[in-house]
């Protein structure tokens, strides 16, 4: 009994039909970072391909600057792509220079969504990867529910999550289930917030 039970899950399973990726009409996102109330550099997702082929590219450049004296505190630049399958992630490539500590990955799928927010399938995961090394995060989603963010381009209607664990990060999607904002705690205690443009 328990192996029909088991079958039929299986079947189920295998009709179902794989989430569409919540991709923008015009293939581009993108983000002011912000952090006190002053502009510290900038997020973007492009996205390309068709016929169940889709390619991201994902770029973050930030620079903190010391106030008066104007030197550069923190610096974290970073570049991925993400190539995807019938909306299955084949591999990943990124380069990141951390504040003067270089990484670089190239990896296949290892099971796990990318953690590089764009992608709503995220939030109905418990396991993401992490774009600079590649290791893989335990996370838990909390839905904090209906919510309005304001970005350059006005008001947006958006649903709120929590993610914690070996994440932190407040997540927003708008009704398309595309990224609306981020808000995370900076070392410093500071809070970083990507504004959409």
């Amino acid at each position: 009994m328990r192996l029909l039970a088991l079958v039929a899950g299986i079947a189920v399973a295998l009709a179902a039909p794989v989430h569409a990726l919540s991709v923008p009409s015009n293939g581009k996102l993108a983000f002011d970072v912000m952090r006190k109330g002053k502009d510290i550099g900038d997020h973007s997702y492009s996205f390309s391909g068709g016929g169940g082929a889709l390619t991201v590219k994902v770029a973050t450049d930030i620079v903190v600057k010391v106030p008066l004296i104007r030197t550069t505190a923190y610096s974290f630049k970073h570049t991925s792509v993400e190539r995807w399958k019938s909306g299955k992630l084949q591999e990943l490539s990124s380069a990141t220079n951390d504040d003067g500590a270089p990484h670089s990955l190239q990896t296949a799928n290892k099971g796990a969504l990318p953690a590089s927010l764009w992608n709503d399938d995220i939030l109905r995961s418990s396991k993401l990867m992490n774009t600079i090394d590649g290791k893989i995060m335990t996370v838990r989603v909390a839905d904090l529910g209906a919510d309005t963010v304001e970005t350059k381009a006005g008001s947006v209607p958006a649903h709120h999550y929590r993610v914690s664990g070996d994440l932190a990060r407040d997540l927003w999607y708008d009704a398309d289930g595309i990224l609306a904002q981020v808000a995370f705690k900076a070392d410093d205690g500071s809070t970083v917030i990507y504004i959409r443009k």
